[in-house]
């Protein structure tokens, strides 16, 4: 049975011991669960807690979600739409090709964003926010979901977030049906 511990992170752990932790809760969670809003809202909520186990800048975490492919997208004008996440409220749809976000759909590449400020075009759904991470999520050679990641520190992400999140994009990608 699914229980609420999964989202308990000791202290003192360090952010690739949490990162291991998401992702053997989020293994767990999904057994015998493709629904891609309830493994998405689980992920979220296990990034959440993880984070605001760590220090800083990692505890400065103000935003952890997913954006999904809109099913509403008008043919040749494909656009993100808000789905679960812990943190403010956020923008509900997002271009491809525009902002942090919209830029990973559209590359289908992660994005690493130091210094928002320093980004081209990007959105500030919070004001709070100073550094950004967005990681693809790819089934089939199509963008279906998107991790976002944001931080009320710059530089509040590194290599290590890039490798652990890209991890859990491929688990949510292959553990649900979208």
């Amino acid at each position: 049975m699914v229980h609420a511990d999964a989202s308990n992170f000791a202290e003192g752990v360090n952010k690739k011991e949490a990162y291991e932790q998401v992702l053997m809760q989020a293994e767990g969670l999904f057994i015998d669960q493709r629904n891609w809003i309830c493994n998405t809202a689980n992920a979220a909520s296990l990034l959440w807690h993880a984070f605001k186990s760590l220090p800083s800048p990692s505890n400065r975490v103000n935003w952890a979600g997913f954006y999904t492919l809109d099913p509403l997208s008008k043919l040749g004008s494909p656009q993100l739409i808000l789905g679960p996440f812990q943190g403010k409220v956020a923008c509900q749809t997002i271009a491809f090709g525009r902002g942090v976000c919209g830029a990973a759909a559209s590359t289908q590449a992660t994005q690493l964003v130091p210094d928002v400020e320093a980004f081209p075009g990007h959105i500030a759904c919070d004001g709070d926010s100073r550094s950004e991470i967005v990681v693809p999520v790819i089934v089939g050679g199509k963008v279906v979901a998107i991790i976002d990641v944001d931080c009320a520190e710059v530089d509040g992400f590194d290599q290590v977030d890039k490798e652990w999140l890209e991890k859990l994009a491929d688990l949510v990608g292959r553990s649900s049906d979208w």
